[in-house]
């Protein structure tokens, strides 16, 4: 019978909560009523656009979000010293012309602050025009560039990705012809690979941080801190395209540069070693991710204090590792000291959704190691906490009642685990109505709940329920329409249904595993032993011999990890 053991975040969403809106943007020219506040000279600057100066952010240019666009404490967004040694006037012409373009970007960022998306885009689409321009009548140099990086990373800042996938392409159409000693087009390329990465064209987004290190390292030499930013960007991009052996040969690549100039108790080192750790976990290399975890943990308890709360933070990493490694009873032990000592700091507030998730982690592997007691304890916490601050009827109280039902149903409360469920399903109704595919989670837990309680009937009605909505909102033969034929099939063999009709839906898990899954999937052994039970009630011989062959092939293949 199904049901989930896992527990949901709190970030877990059980419904859309709000329409999404597309807006019409063009890169095509436009009539736009910005004015130009710098006329165009007899050289290759191009004009840019911009309000008349009132109150700019100070964030650096390459600040568009923290995870994709991060403003670097290692490497400039401006011109080095060495590009600024050349001429006295291009420098002063070159400084000029980034003070605009860092004014152009922060205006745009202001404007989305405050909900003037539409102006930031008219404001965008102007510069496009004059930038345009100069590339029709043939100026295709670092300016023009620097200017569409800008736009790109605009579009980006308003949240409207259809115009970067071009920009970007203008932009590297011309960089190609550009030598490696422009002044700004290493800045150029951090930008472009991290937008490249961002949009998920990760071999693009490589070449770009490929060729911004190798500037770099002519300028400054191979173990220069200014190679951090953009060895991070090309790390972060080998991994997200698959390749996780040459990610983690530049993470340490970057750590021994950190290490060598700044020590190897430096705060800067928190960055590469948690992505590398975390690299390191998903490749299931839990050992090898615990070092870098417990680097951190060690680097913030020498400069923060051991009760401080990024102490705290670093240990839950730490213990994730560990449970990861399969020691849960010292992760459990890390976890609450962890926990303990972010509540001490009050480095987050009590509603917080992070240490809201921390809970529920830590609960889920209470329950792991066998002290369901204490985790219901913490799921009962997030449960108050969340009707505290949001009231006992926000949405956002399903997902805890969901969880804490999941606790009760596995310590065999089957009737606490029915009210909750129920309760959450009254909440649900009342902000996704009772026809939406995000209710059907609870749905089907409930009638998982209620044939415990040997009421079949009810369970069998609720099951169909389900499956209807299912079919509608995501295919008949989806994988979750197949989860719930699966849990239909034991309501339904318990009630004594036909055995005809329960073999057909078996038939269809099986299909929609094999489509999912393969045809060689481990998912389906289980499936194969119901259809081989039924297929001897109904005396079907033939059918019976084909499907033991499949069966004892999957286990064969599978033995070592049946076994174990």
């Amino acid at each position: 019978m199904v049901f989930s053991n896992s527990l949901l975040s709190s970030t877990t969403s059980l419904t859309t909560w709000a329409n999404q809106s597309s807006s019409q943007s063009s890169l095509s020219p436009r009539y736009s009523t910005w004015q130009c506040v710098c006329l165009r000279n007899q050289k290759r600057k191009p004009k840019l656009y911009l309000i008349p100066a009132r109150h700019f952010l100070s964030t650096p240019i390459d600040s568009v979000s923290s995870s994709s666009i991060t403003a670097s404490r290692y490497a400039t967004s401006g011109v080095s010293e060495v590009q600024r040694s050349t001429s006295s006037n291009n420098v002063t012409e070159m400084e000029e012309f980034e003070m605009e373009l860092q004014e152009l970007f922060n205006e745009v960022k202001s404007m989305v602050k405050i909900g003037k998306e539409s102006d930031a885009m008219d404001l965008l689409r102007a510069n496009y025009v004059a930038v345009k321009e100069e590339l029709d009548s043939g100026l295709k140099g670092i300016e023009q560039a620097a200017v569409l990086d800008i736009i790109a990373l605009g579009y980006m800042a308003v949240g409207d990705l259809k115009p970067v996938p071009a920009l970007l392409d203008m932009i590297n159409k011309i960089v190609d012809n550009l030598k490696d000693s422009e002044p700004l087009l290493d800045s150029v390329l951090m930008h472009v690979g991290s937008m490249y990465s961002v949009i998920g064209k990760f071999e693009n987004a490589i070449l770009a941080h490929q060729r911004a290190i190798r500037i770099l390292e002519n300028r400054y030499g191979k173990c220069n801190t200014l190679l951090v930013t953009p060895l991070l960007g090309m790390a972060k991009s080998f991994a997200s395209d698959g390749k996780a052996t040459k990610a983690i040969g530049v993470y340490e690549r970057t750590l021994t540069i950190l290490e060598r100039n700044r020590g190897s108790e430096s705060e800067d080192l928190v960055v590469p070693l948690f992505s590398l750790g975390k690299l390191l976990l998903k490749e299931g290399k839990a050992a090898e991710a615990e070092i870098p975890f417990t680097s951190i943990v060690n680097i913030y308890k020498k400069i923060y204090g051991e009760r401080d709360g990024r102490v705290g933070m670093a240990m839950c990493s730490l213990a994730n590792a560990k449970c990861s490694k399969g020691d849960a009873n010292e992760a459990v032990d890390i976890y609450k000291n962890a926990l303990r000592i972010i509540k001490d700091s009050n480095y987050m507030t009590i509603d917080n959704s992070i240490l809201e998730n921390m809970r529920i982690d830590l609960a889920e592997l209470l329950h792991f190691v066998g002290r369901g007691d204490e985790g219901r304890e913490l799921l009962e916490e997030c449960l108050l906490i969340n009707e505290r601050f949001k009231g006992k009827n926000h949405p956002s109280m399903a997902t805890h009642l969901i969880n804490l039902a999941a606790s009760y149903s596995r310590s065999k409360n089957y009737v606490e685990a029915e009210r909750l469920l129920r309760t959450c399903l009254n909440i649900m109704e009342v902000s996704v109505g009772s026809e939406g595919q995000s209710i059907t989670f609870p749905m089907l837990n409930l009638a998982v709940t209620l044939s415990q309680l040997n009421r079949d009937e009810e369970a069998e009605q609720i099951a169909l329920k389900v499956l209807r909505i299912r079919e509608k909102a995501f295919g008949e033969d989806s994988l979750p329409v197949g989860e719930v034929l699966d849990c239909l099939v034991s309501i339904q063999a318990r009630l004594g249904r036909d055995d005809g009709e329960i073999l057909g839906l078996l038939k269809r898990v099986m299909m929609i595993q094999e489509k999912e899954f393969g045809p060689s999937a481990q998912e389906l052994i289980v499936t194969l032993q119901k259809i081989i039970h039924f297929l001897e009630k109904l005396e079907m011989k033939d059918d019976k011999f084909k499907f033991r062959r499949r069966l004892a092939l999957l286990r064969e293949r599978y033995k070592q990890s049946l076994s174990y």
